[in-house]
């Protein structure tokens, strides 16, 4: 670990964050000298903490054996940067063991995600989730997502319950709810938005205290992502309309062609600039041609932005 609680706490409360996909080589495993590469190529662009084995990388989609060596990687790679987040979840004592082998590699926080697939009553996902905060020193934010849901109420409990508690990540998009929680907790967590392609609702989360988010799309094209959230913090309406209206509307009405292909494109935009970390893995499904050469020319028109 090479960053305080109150150092990461500050990283996600100010600053674009990166979520990085994870390679993988022609036979589908994981290529760890095409993550090193990726790594340091983002390295170059202004983020305030990277995000690893996340949603867009598939952690969804790893062993725990590939989970171990992606956040070695990356603490080896750039750890004392920015703070270097990693993933837990899918079931209580496997999120226990994430965040045992992620404390291990030297990671600075943990991203909780939703338990696996069944539906929950609130107190049980408080339980989930304070299970595991509990069985770890790490920072951790819980991402408030699809059947691991939180409401106000269990928020408060789960915040009240577990000191290293230090963040929510919202997934949902819904500005009321989330502005209770936010008007509820106050500064008891820091809050990030994320949302597939958060940058389409930035200015709705930016309205009710939100000022960080997760952009998938800066895998890809990082230039504009960065410049994107600066001019949003700046409060260049004229440039985030722009960039809304020529970039970022028409890829999600790319990416809701199919399902999965939050995490697709971003595979497919980096092959295109020339970064390609392979396939994703099933039950995901790459772009068609034509998809492609559609991203081909967002990526293009981002350029220009």
């Amino acid at each position: 670990m090479n960053f305080s609680k109150e150092a990461v706490v500050a990283s996600i409360k100010d600053g674009l964050l990166s979520f990085p996909m994870t390679d993988f080589d022609a036979n589908g495993k994981f290529d760890a000298d095409s993550y090193r590469r990726r790594l340091l190529w983002l390295k170059e662009y202004e983020v305030s903490a990277l995000f690893v084995a996340g949603g867009t990388g598939e952690f969804f989609n790893m062993t725990i054996e590939e989970y171990r060596e992606i956040v070695t990687i990356a603490v080896e790679t750039i750890g004392g940067h920015v703070p270097i987040i990693a993933s837990a979840g899918q079931s209580a004592e496997l999120a226990k063991a994430h965040c045992k082998a992620a404390q291990e590699a030297g990671a600075d926080g943990i991203l909780l995600m939703p338990p696996y697939l069944t539906e929950c009553p609130q107190s049980g996902i408080v339980e989930y989730a304070a299970s595991v905060c509990e069985s770890t020193d790490l920072s951790v934010i819980y991402y408030n997502r699809a059947n691991g849901y939180l409401t106000v109420d269990g928020v408060q409990a789960l915040a009240d319950r577990c000191p290293n508690l230090v963040g929510l990540k919202d997934g949902k998009g819904d500005m009321q709810a989330l502005n209770i929680i936010i008007k509820t907790l106050g500064d008891r967590l820091a809050y990030v938005g994320g949302v597939p392609t958060a940058e389409i609702i930035a200015e709705a989360y930016l309205a009710i205290g939100v000022s960080t988010y997760s952009s998938a799309v800066f895998n890809f094209v990082p230039e504009m992502a960065v410049k994107f959230y600066r001019e949003l913090r700046q409060g260049n309406r004229d440039f985030v309309r722009q960039a809304t209206r020529e970039f970022f509307i028409p890829f999600v009405t790319l990416r809701d062609t199919q399902k999965g292909y939050a995490v697709s494109l971003i595979k497919a935009g980096a092959d295109l600039v020339g970064y390609p970390g392979g396939n994703v893995r099933a039950p995901l499904t790459m772009p068609s041609e034509q998809e492609r050469a559609t991203l081909k020319q967002l990526i293009e028109k981002a350029r220009t932005l």
